[in-house]
């Protein structure tokens, strides 16, 4: 898999490990990322990764709420 490489300045009180977890949490949030290549981008386990963006109200899973109701009416 080709990689980008992206460099930019960080205010003092941001972390480049925070901004990294932000930065891979929010590509797994829109699904530009899978789980794992999120996890690994933050620099995280997969399981600490999934505590990390559970405690940022970000889900694990994404179900359609419609799927879910439809699949509940079968």
């Amino acid at each position: 898999m080709l990689m980008n490489n992206l460099s930019i300045e960080l205010p003092a009180n941001v972390s480049s490990d925070e901004a990294r977890l932000f930065l891979a949490a929010k590509l797994y949030e829109v699904g530009k990322l899978s789980l794992g290549k999120a996890a690994q981008l933050s620099g995280y386990s997969k399981s600490t990764f999934i505590e990390l963006i559970g405690k940022m109200g970000i889900p694990v899973i994404n179900y359609p709420a419609e799927d879910l109701e439809r699949e509940s009416n079968l």
